[in-house]
């Protein structure tokens, strides 16, 4: 039988299957059922018979060629006529390659419906897992004794529910027959190698595809491509005798007749080489055992310049343990260009190519930063400063921005009341092992990377120090410790001496953000902690700390975590004996670092790698949040723009972004949709982000070759297509039962990011997305320095908001969102810190540390039960329009364009200079002030209704007292319209507050 065709395929029917190779062989045709039934109680198979006669037995073999364990699986078998299910049903000789059913049918002659995989749904909606039912007899005793004078009843057809779940062409499997038969017509392979077009991903990791088996291998491949294109083509390798070691595939040149030459250099294997999600070169060791089936993915960009024709040529299959094997390659190349080198249509495989993008690397300075200079050992960025010591560690750290975070003075605020150092224990003298410094040594001074290196020596230790600085102000360590003699040591200690007047708040490390305690005790515990570092800081003046070493992998996060945890450092955690100690040193707030005790040998190694992030990162941009207002909800454009929104926010599971983190399907509604929104005026938004993928991306089954490189290892289940189709080892994620779309866990950092980077720069390119919304992160600072890049290309806005469900839970490890995230807070444009915040029951220190986004740069929304819009507007934050039913933003946004917000200084209650204070220290009030009148938020956490009278510096608030008076404006849903004399008692309620006009 010749090899499938490589044109796609009708969907409802096709296929033959090799009468002569079986008895039970029969023409079978695979058919699309259009959704015609409900599988959450059926499942997504059935065989369609046929029954002619009228007694009261049928039987019928199903050749259903099987690749789960189809043993103890029910089957349900249903009257077409009257759509019941009937209950005489019995089963034999179950096996993966087919199986008898007798039934009675129960109409007579006519169609009857065989579900072979019938299964319930379990657990909540958004995260279902399918049980499939077990078998159990439902006959009756009478019945069951006439089976053995049974009439026959004819297979129509094997149906699936719709396309998306059928099982043809390439996860059919061979029978064990037709695989024997195979091995004898071709003896003395110790593997075979199958080639399969592009059009049919490889599917099934432990079967052969029925349709491989007739012909055996096949030592060529032939395929049609465009000029331009990225092409890409299969090979299967089949190990017979033993399992596979180290396979690698050797390209030759492809030629042309004439002598024209597509050249090795622009081909490549997926599985085997590549370029990491950092750039770094990536080599994967490709092993295969006997009788499983491995894809490997070759890819070919055809040159543009590639003149027509018909081209030649090998590529040779190698393994370490076993001969190598040559296969021809034909590629046409026809005369015609591929538009955007074919990434247009994904359906084609053509965008597997960007999984080795290096797109956007190049750490070129990203506005609004400045580049980095260096003088002397004195390193400047935007707002800070980095004064490093001989030791290659910060000697001092400054921050240059006011209080108020909206400009920058000449007046530093130091970080640290003494440098950074180590003291490293000796435990035969009980004191520190005195190491020389040899000085800092400058590597790389670019503007947006500065790198350096130092050394520190005595007779028994060597600590290496590579240090590096960004223009954003994230720093980067690696502190390689090596024993020159044999050494044990007491405790190794690292000290962070936090200057007191910058350590007002603590966030990490098990403390929720907000007033720093004087001690804090922690140990390690990466099983069930997401924790290895805190930020501690005030709001103009800040370090985060992060304790690592070099095997460092970054974890899951979001409900994941217990599933893929930190790994325990190896120096730091020093087998659980590690910790921090944080408490007061005298004019220092010391953070202490220790391992404890440990021994070690001459040669031995340790790396005590950390990394810093020096906050704020840039000032408030406060007059982008009163004129941006973000609409969170697909909807008609008109009314969004009638609510007074800037800004759509496309939530996937909408018409035209249906597919979680793949908003490439739709696209042509999408465009036409943002078409429409720029000509009203509007933004738009899709939610686009990294740590789960849907099932319908078009490179599933290609990602899924790389093993554990794109998704997540785990214990498979969730909804029965995930179960049917992935077979095991993944992480069932987020479920859309009104579009069946089912999401797979990514494992990580992986190539996936260098597609995420090419996929952002084609929605902005073809569709002209306006920035992104992020549902929690899952990588790193290299990747959104990549994506920011891409967002804002050409003058495009690139406006990224980041929302996040509170991680502070056992699921999430008890990490602090904003700590968690607070690499990704350089590039962002708001936060949106709202699900399972707690609004009414927690300090005003945790709103302004792990909500509100100021300390950083940044300003917020609520997001749990709307918020507390009171609460809120001390922080500049309103909830967001229209995804709280009970509580619409427009009020308030009616009353900032009223006021005048744009031009007004913020003056925050956590300023000493704030002109505008109450006498009740639980009521608190931030101030927006310009030129001639002043607003005035109010916001209460006192435990009980209270009256307030405000204490104001009329001088600094620029109003003459004289002449001034107190309202406050009528805002729906907040407050009444009120007038307050000057001297007057404010009565403020529980929780509440006020927004007053002072003119």
């Amino acid at each position: 039988m010749s090899k499938i065709s490589s044109r796609k395929l009708p969907l409802t029917l096709i296929i033959l299957f090799f009468a002569s190779l079986t008895a039970h062989a029969q023409f079978l045709k695979y058919v699309n059922g259009n959704n015609s039934w409900n599988p959450d109680s059926l499942g997504n198979h059935r065989a369609v018979v046929n029954v002619t006669t009228v007694g009261p037995v049928c039987e019928t073999f199903i050749f259903w060629r099987r690749h789960d364990d189809p043993t103890n699986k029910s089957v349900i078998v249903v009257d077409a006529k009257t759509n019941k299910r009937i209950f005489n049903v019995k089963t034999e000789n179950i096996s993966r390659e087919g199986g008898t059913v007798y039934f009675q049918p129960t109409s007579g002659p006519g169609k009857y419906y065989i579900y072979y995989m019938p299964y319930k749904v379990t657990a909540r909606s958004n995260y279902p897992n399918a049980v499939y039912y077990q078998m159990q007899n439902t006959a009756d005793a009478a019945w069951l004794e006439q089976t053995n004078h049974a009439d026959n009843a004819n297979v129509l057809y094997l149906e699936s529910v719709n396309a998306m779940n059928s099982f043809y062409p390439m996860e059919v499997i061979a029978t064990k027959a037709e695989v024997a038969r195979m091995l004898h017509l071709n003896p003395g392979k110790d593997y075979f190698v199958f080639t399969e077009d592009r059009a049919y991903p490889i599917k099934m990791p432990h079967d052969l595809p029925a349709h491989w088996v007739p012909q055996g291998p096949f030592n060529k491949f032939t395929g049609t491509a465009l000029k331009g294109e990225n092409y890409s083509y299969q090979l299967g390798i089949y190990p017979v005798t033993t399992d596979l070691k180290n396979i690698s595939l050797t390209f030759s040149d492809l030629k042309d007749a004439a002598g024209h030459r597509i050249p090795a250099t622009v081909m490549s294997c997926l599985n085997t080489n590549g370029t990491k999600y950092d750039g770094t070169p990536l080599t994967n060791t490709v092993n295969v055992s006997k009788g499983d089936v491995q894809a490997l993915w070759c890819l070919v960009n055809i040159p543009a310049k590639a003149i027509a024709g018909a081209y030649k040529g090998t590529v040779t299959v190698k393994a370490d343990n076993a001969p190598a094997t040559t296969i021809g390659i034909g590629i046409t190349i026809q005369n015609k260009q591929a538009i955007n080198s074919g990434v247009n249509d994904p359906q084609k495989q053509t965008r597997l190519t960007w999984l080795n993008s290096t797109l956007a690397q190049q750490n070129d300075v990203i506005k609004p930063y400045t580049p980095l200079q260096v003088d002397a050992q004195t390193i400047s960025l935007l707002g800070r400063k980095v004064i490093l010591n001989n030791t290659g560690f910060p000697e001092q750290i400054q921050t240059f921005f006011t209080p108020e975070m909206t400009e920058t003075t000449t007046t530093p605020k130091n970080i640290l009341g003494e440098n950074i150092h180590f003291h490293i224990v000796n435990a035969t003298t009980h004191k520190d092992i005195a190491l020389k410094s040899q000085g800092v040594t400058f590597t790389q001074k670019d503007p947006g990377t500065v790198k350096w290196q130092a050394s520190n020596t005595s007779d028994l230790l060597k600590m290496d120090v590579n240090g590096s600085i960004e223009f954003d102000g994230y720093m980067n360590y690696t502190v390689k410790l090596t024993a020159l003699a044999d050494v044990d040591l007491d405790d190794t200690k690292f000290h962070i001496p936090f200057d007191k007047a910058s350590a007002k708040y603590l966030m990490g490390l098990g403390q929720k953000g907000g007033l720093r305690p004087d001690t804090v005790k922690w140990h390690w515990d990466v099983a069930t902690k997401n924790q290895d570092g805190a930020w501690i800081g005030e709001v103009n003046a800040g370090l985060q700390y992060s304790l690592r070493d070099e095997n460092y992998v970054r974890p899951l996060n979001t409900n994941f975590y217990l599933q893929k945890p930190l790994v325990l450092p190896t120096s730091w955690g020093n087998g659980g004996k590690g910790g921090m100690l944080i408490t007061i040193k005298g004019k220092t707030m010391l953070a202490e670092c220790y391992t404890g005790p440990r021994s070690m040998k001459k040669g031995d190694e340790l790396y005590y790698n950390f990394t810093l992030l020096i906050t704020p990162f840039h000032t408030i941009n406060t007059d982008f949040q009163w004129a941006t207002r973000f609409y969170h909800k697909y909807n008609k454009l008109d009314t969004i723009k009638a609510t007074g929104a800037t800004v759509v926010n496309i939530h996937h599971a909408t018409p035209i972004n249906p597919y979680i983190n793949y908003p490439f399907i739709a696209h042509d509604a999408m465009k036409s949709y943002i078409d429409s929104a720029h000509r009203l005026g509007l933004k738009v938004k899709i939610y686009n982000t990294v740590r789960e993928l849907s099932n319908s991306a078009y490179e599933t089954f290609p990602m899924r070759s790389l093993g554990h490189e794109i998704y997540s290892t785990g214990k498979g289940g969730g909804y029965s297509w995930l179960q049917e189709h992935l077979g095991s080892d993944y992480i069932a994620a987020w479920y859309v039962p009104e579009i069946k779309d089912a999401a797979i866990v990514n494992s990580g950092m992986s190539r996936w990011h260098n597609y995420y980077v090419e996929g952002m720069n084609w929605l902005v390119q073809n569709l002209g997305i306006d920035g992104i919304y992020l549902d929690d992160v899952a990588f790193d600072r290299i990747t959104m320095k990549r994506v920011k890049r891409v967002l804002t290309q050409n003058g495009h806005p690139g406006i990224i908001d980041l929302h996040s469900a509170n991680q502070y839970n056992k699921n999430d490890g008890f990490n602090n969102s904003a700590n968690l995230y607070m690499e990704h807070f350089p590039y962002l444009s708001r936060l949106w810190f709202g699900e399972y915040f707690d609004y009414e029951n927690n300090s005003p220190d945790f709103f302004l540390t792990e909500v509100s986004g100021i300390p950083f740069g940044l300003m917020g929304e609520m997001l749990q039960g709307g918020g507390n819009p009171w609460r809120g507007m001390v922080f500049g934050m309103t909830n967001r329009m229209p995804w709280s039913d009970n509580a619409d933003p427009r009020p308030i946004w009616k009353a900032w364009d009223y006021f005048g917000m744009a031009g007004t200084k913020m003056i925050g209650y956590w300023v000493d200079a704030n002109p505008v204070k109450t006498n009740n220290p639980q009521v608190l009030a931030t101030v927006y002030k310009k030129q001639g009148k002043a607003l005035i938020a109010i916001a209460s956490w006192a435990p009980a209704d209270t009256n307030i009278k405000l204490t104001i510096n009329w001088q600094a608030l620029g109003i003459n007292p004289n002449t001034a008076r107190i309202t406050a404006p009528g805002i729906r849903n907040f407050q009444p319209v009120q007038t307050f004399g000057l001297n007057d008692e404010i009565p403020v309620l529980k929780g509440k507050g006020w927004m007053l006009v002072v003119e």
